[in-house]
């Protein structure tokens, strides 16, 4: 009877820990280039998939996006702005991992080499993660919109997809292939209707933006929350523990 009673008690009590658990308030830190990054009103229809994160997440997760334009895994560092977000990750919170746009760029405040330099800033971030208590999720880049003669998708990432694949499974980190989805999709819609995700506007169509843009790089309202869709997908499909703050 004691042994019954005893197991009744237990079993109490890790509903009670489950229920506190599923309440639990935690953060998500998003930290990344221009395909994530927050933009102002006047760059408008230009949005980052990171800005609208906040639209997928359930009432016991706060997102901070602190993505920029223009940075690098070693500018974003260099510039003080992941010290600024290390500061503020509590034990249990996520931080989002996506750079490599810029990393490939020649300039010496940006670049970093795929298989050294990327990889250890990489690890940084993920190290000083988990230093914290916190969960990492490194992501690929997401694919430009850029189609060869023939209408395929150009490889133009080179080696940073392969260096973030790798040192997610050499770190044992949660890994999302933003590159693979959404090159998936992108290549489903074709050349023209691939436009109607990126930042492609007529003249005169946007105020701020009067002689129209053509940029197979950056997203727009409907291509944000299709690659956001397509995180939150995935990492449901990876059974991630950030799923249970995911609508």
């Amino acid at each position: 009877m004691k042994k019954l009673k005893l197991i009744a008690l237990l079993s109490l009590t890790i509903l009670v820990m489950l229920s506190f658990k599923s309440t639990e308030k935690i953060n998500v830190w998003m930290i990344g280039d221009s395909t994530m990054a927050n933009k102002n009103p006047d760059k408008a229809p230009e949005t980052g998939w990171g800005m609208v994160m906040n639209e997928f997440v359930n009432i016991n997760a706060t997102v901070h996006n602190h993505a920029l334009n223009g940075r690098s895994s070693k500018s974003f560092v260099d510039e003080g702005r992941w010290k600024a977000v290390y500061d503020s990750i509590q034990p249990g919170d996520y931080v989002i991992i996506q750079f490599g746009h810029n990393d490939e760029k020649p300039a010496e405040k940006l670049h970093t080499d795929a298989f050294t330099t990327y990889k250890q800033q990489l690890k940084m971030f993920v190290d000083q993660t988990r230093e914290k208590g916190a969960n990492p999720i490194i992501c690929s880049s997401i694919v430009r919109r850029h189609f060869d003669e023939k209408g395929n998708l150009k490889q133009t990432h080179g080696d940073y997809i392969k260096a973030s694949q790798e040192i997610a499974k050499e770190t044992n980190t949660p890994y999302v292939d933003m590159e693979a989805l959404t090159r998936k999709v992108v290549s489903k819609a074709g050349h023209e209707k691939s436009k109607k995700l990126y930042l492609f506007t007529n003249p005169g169509e946007y105020q701020n933006r009067k002689k129209g843009v053509q940029d197979s790089t950056h997203l727009n309202v409907k291509g944000a929350h299709a690659v956001a869709r397509l995180f939150v997908k995935d990492v449901k499909k990876q059974k991630l523990s950030i799923s249970r703050y995911l609508k």
